[in-house]
């Protein structure tokens, strides 16, 4: 089926293995919902699913398009047997795919609404208890999915973006009484987050594609969804708040230290702070699950994933076999110590990590760790525990929000705590190619590609790329 030119921004459902086909063709504009073209193949169920589906959004405001469930298509097509419901599906699908086209075309932008937020909904717990929160204080809140990955050997149930998960977080958006807006950035994400974390491990790195997402691709999408629907605020999920430091607003970090996600979100410029809302920010876990319990959210014990979204059920090693390509196919290295002596072999450097201990298939008198990778040769140097030490850390495009003289401290990972340090030469705010940090202890397992986030305290006041530890 091609683009229907007369009714631009058009989403479809369906194909294989169902065979059953739906575009759904609409414009936007004014704030309503125009003509609706619905494009079918496939049985008489379907059919009559487009047919509701275009008498309930024809003319219809586009909040109110957004609204639109899968029972409401049913029962427009005059009822349909359970086996038929498969065709209210597809075509609701369809249409909130073709809302999400025309938001992100910019098409149909809402005039500002005082009080109006909107809220990344992923489907779990946390955002979901967000978007209660913020309705229980008045707000007009509208959620916003984003899809991100689709890939058919990810677990899409352990992923916050996939298709699955869209699906799941429109259902608890509708079943909280909330219009739902899914954007599809699966190209954008696959150039500005997917493609680098292949890049980082081919070169030898240990990336941090989370921070990467959310401080380039992930939050500038939301915001700009969240002013097209006339929210002057976006809200998320995350553990983390804003604070204000006398200078401007800063990323701070979660009362709760178990859970803090500032780390996560350090990337996030600081001009973009003032319209980000953090409501868990001062909560813990088990008082987000009461509250969800209390409001009878139906993801109250939905349990959490620990997987980058786009590895999930895959792990990082079946991901890189299955996308990295020659770059990353399994090729004979060596493992060797300090001086270049021969210990054993391996199957490709970027299947490890500096730190990493299980897994070498070497031994020695004493435990051995991986101390570096060297991807030109294809090598893993290794050695004992101390040989892990670093006091220095040389960190490359860095973003100062404050001057140097303010960073106190570092994370160097997400799980890590933060290490005393300062950073050499007091450096003004701003962007720096280069900075050298100077531990107050020695630290282990400094892996080049992460991030690391400087703090004053609590605040995050700058973050960097480690390029190396000595």
């Amino acid at each position: 089926m091609a683009p229907n030119p007369v009714h631009p921004h058009s989403g479809a459902a369906g194909g294989s293995p169902c065979g059953d086909l739906v575009r759904v063709s609409l414009d936007a504009r004014g704030g309503r919902v125009g003509d609706v073209d619905c494009e079918l193949e496939g049985c008489g169920a379907l059919h009559a699913a487009g047919a509701g589906l275009a008498g309930l959004a024809e003319g219809a405001p586009l909040l109110e398009a957004a609204r639109i469930t899968t029972a409401d298509v049913a029962a427009a097509a005059g009822g349909l047997t359970p086996a038929g419901r498969h065709a209210a599906e597809l075509a609701a699908d369809a249409l909130h795919r073709a809302l999400g086209a025309a938001l992100r075309d910019g098409a149909g932008d809402l005039d500002p609404v005082t009080g109006r937020v909107a809220v990344a909904l992923s489907g779990g717990v946390d955002s979901a208890v967000a978007a209660h929160l913020l309705r229980e204080e008045g707000h007009d809140v509208v959620a916003l999915t984003l899809e991100l990955w689709a890939d058919p050997a990810t677990d899409g149930e352990r992923s916050c973006c996939s298709p699955s998960a869209v699906l799941g977080a429109r259902s608890l958006a509708h079943t909280m009484g909330l219009p739902h807006f899914t954007l599809d950035l699966r190209h954008a994400f696959r150039a500005g987050v997917v493609d680098p974390f292949i890049d980082a491990h081919a070169a030898g790195l240990t990336p941090n594609p989370c921070v990467r997402c959310n401080g380039e691709v992930r939050f500038d999408a939301l915001l700009d969804a969240a002013e097209r629907l006339g929210a002057g605020t976006l809200a998320t999920g995350h553990y983390a708040r804003v604070r204000e430091d006398g200078e401007g607003p800063l990323l701070c970090a979660a009362e709760s230290g178990d859970k803090d996600q500032s780390y996560m979100l350090a990337r996030l410029p600081t001009e973009r702070l003032a319209r980000l809302r953090f409501p868990l920010g001062r909560l813990s876990k088990p008082r987000v699950r009461e509250l969800a319990r209390s409001a009878s959210l139906p993801v109250a014990e939905r349990r959490e994933s620990q997987d980058l979204c786009f590895v999930a059920g895959l792990g990082s090693r079946g991901f890189l076999r299955r996308h990295g390509g020659p770059r990353l196919a399994e090729r004979r290295g060596d493992v060797v110590d300090r001086s270049g002596r021969r210990l054993g072999g391996h199957d490709g450097q970027h299947l490890f990590t500096v730190g990493q201990r299980r897994g070498l298939g070497v031994a020695g008198p004493e435990p051995l760790f991986v101390l570096a990778k060297d991807a030109v040769r294809n090598r893993v140097v290794v050695g004992p525990r101390d040989e892990l030490d670093a006091t220095r850390v040389a960190v490359e495009r860095a973003r100062l929000h404050r001057r140097g003289r303010r960073v106190s401290a570092v994370k160097l990972r997400y799980r890590s705590r933060a290490m005393a340090c300062r950073v050499d030469g007091d450096p003004a705010a701003g962007e720096h190619e280069a900075l050298e940090l100077s531990l107050e202890r020695p630290v282990e397992a400094v892996a080049p590609g992460q991030a690391a986030v400087l703090l004053d305290g609590d605040l995050v006041v700058g973050e960097a790329t480690i390029a190396r530890a000595g």
